[in-house]
């Protein structure tokens, strides 16, 4: 076999496992806010990764923040919104909604837990 071919076959082998890891889709996290409650209420992370946080409301409109990354969203009833987010630091975080949405709405708060990598 000559070294065309060679390269030819080697190139094919190689080809689906460079294709496939060379831009992995960031994981996506579904939100669900409710009447006073985030689902799910407590998130863990890893720093570094990139993730898209999906959030949907089903009852009325609803804030999302989490002041320690910078990140905020209004969540409309109907209306999927989505982030993207790579956590730069680890520990544990609090997110909160910040659109009054009722009596009980100083309880709607959740927990983003990010892990150092490796």
């Amino acid at each position: 076999m000559n070294q065309y071919w060679k390269k030819c076959l080697l190139y094919l082998l190689l080809l689906p496992p460079l294709a496939a890891t060379a831009n992995p889709e960031p994981p996506v996290i579904v939100i669900k806010a409710s009447k006073f409650l985030f689902q799910p209420a407590k998130i863990e992370l890893k720093k570094g990764q990139t993730v898209i946080l999906e959030f949907t409301s089903s009852d009325r409109m609803h804030g999302f923040s989490l002041p320690d990354f910078a990140v905020r969203a209004d969540i409309e009833p109907g209306k999927p919104m989505r982030v993207s987010f790579t956590p730069d630091k680890a520990g544990s975080f609090v997110f909160r909604c910040d659109i009054f949405c009722g009596d009980g709405h100083e309880e709607m708060a959740g927990e983003i837990i990010v892990q150092d990598e490796g």
